[in-house]
Parts: C-alpha cells; structure tokens; sequence
C-alpha cells in the first residue's frame, strides 16, 4: 500500500519515533522517514512542525503535521482501517490498553531516564528498585492481557505492544548502564518470551529495531544530554 504523501521525522535510537514507525510498518504504509539527529540542535523543520513541544515524532499526512506518538499510533490505525487493528476493537479492551500505555509513559519511562542518568551508588539503587517495580507490573499486565497468547493484546500486535515493545530495548541498556538484571527467567519470563519469541522477530518489528551494541554507544552520547536536561529537577 504505497503513499507518496506520507512522511515521519524522527531519529533511528528513539523509542518514541519507533511506536510511529511500527504503526506504519503494520500497516503497511510507505513513507519517507527524515532523520532528525537529537544530538544536535533541533532542526528548522522540526522547529517548524512541532513548535509546541519540539520533539520526534512528527508524522505529516497531506502536508499537515500530527505530534506525540501515541497520537499518531492512533491516527495511523483510523486513517489506515486496513487490518490489522492496532486499537482493540472492544471498549473495556480498549480503556485497559490505554491505562497501562499511560502506565509506561508516567512510570517506566521516567524510570528509565533516572536509571540512565543516575551517578551515585544510592541514585542507582534507588533507579533499579523502582525499574523493578515497575516492570514487574508490566510482567503481571502481560500475563493477565495477553491470556496465554503471543501479545499484551492476543494473536498479534497491538496498541500496547507498540507503546512498550521500544523501550524493552531501553531496558536493557539500563540493565547494562548498572550491572543489574531488571530482566530475567526468575522475574520476568512472560517479557522475555515476549520480546524474544513473538515482538522482536514479528515482520513489522524484525527490520526496525536499532542494534543493541549501537543504542547502548548511543545512550552513552545522550546521556549527558539528559543530565543536563534533568539531574537538576
């Protein structure tokens, strides 16, 4: 399903920018993908698109702009009705999926910024134990939704799944940031089956994930970005 309208801003490490990218993918929607670099000043058309919040991604659809990913995920399945549904058809399935996306974007994801920038001893015992708070609500949300199926969703990729399946990678960069292990057989073996056997390897995930080796030298230039963005908060 070709569209020569479509195009993403967004920056091939970022998590956000992946949601909007598997969205597209699952859908089986072309477009152009313009690279944003955040480790440099922010470009004249980000600046342009997205003068509200600065930030990937941006999705432009018949030249006008759409900002957030979790907005744009959205957008991309009401545009796009072909199958698959990314949203779950049924209301309570529906309000369940957005509950726990809100979990990962006001809980795991602030996490995982504290766990990248902690420095101390203490800061990063206190990062990890929350992290594992936090996953482990995660691990017990996909045993629950997914009732024994390969997704948060059922038999294939859904909302949820595109809202943590790129910060699943991020977790694991933490984990290498602190010599922890946020994930394991012990702890968390419904996500790693998860990850492993059905997300990562998926057709419209495979040929998008950033490599590990390459997201964690990337974490390392980023992350004095964010202690000078947030330490201080």
């Amino acid at each position: 399903m070709g569209e020569s309208n479509v195009k993403l801003v967004g920056y091939w490490p970022s998590p956000f920018a992946l949601r909007a990218r598997l969205a597209l993918h699952l859908k089986s929607v072309s477009y152009e993908f313009i690279e944003e670099n955040l480790l440099e000043p922010r470009s004249e058309l980000l600046l342009k698109l997205n003068p509200l919040h600065k930030k990937i991604p941006v999705l432009i659809h018949h030249g006008e702009p759409i900002i957030e990913s979790q907005a744009i995920v959205e957008y991309i399945d009401e545009v796009w009705p072909n199958a698959p549904s990314i949203l779950p058809s049924d209301a309570r399935q529906r309000a369940d999926a957005r509950i726990w996306v809100s979990y990962i974007d006001e809980k795991l994801i602030p996490a995982l910024i504290v766990g990248l920038i902690a420095e101390t001893e203490d800061a990063k015992r206190a990062a990890i134990a929350e992290l594992e708070e936090t996953v482990g609500m995660l691990e017990r949300a996909l045993r629950k939704l997914s009732k024994g199926k390969h997704f948060f969703g059922g038999d294939n990729i859904g909302y949820l799944d595109i809202a943590f399946g790129p910060f699943f990678l991020w977790i694991e960069v933490v984990d290498k940031f602190n010599e922890a292990k946020l994930l394991s057989e012990a702890k968390t073996p419904c996500l790693l089956r998860w990850a492993h056997k059905s997300f990562f390897s998926h057709a419209a995930v495979k040929d998008l994930l950033p490599d590990p080796e390459k997201l964690a030298e990337y974490a390392v230039k980023l992350r004095p970005i964010l202690i000078a963005r947030f330490a201080s908060k």
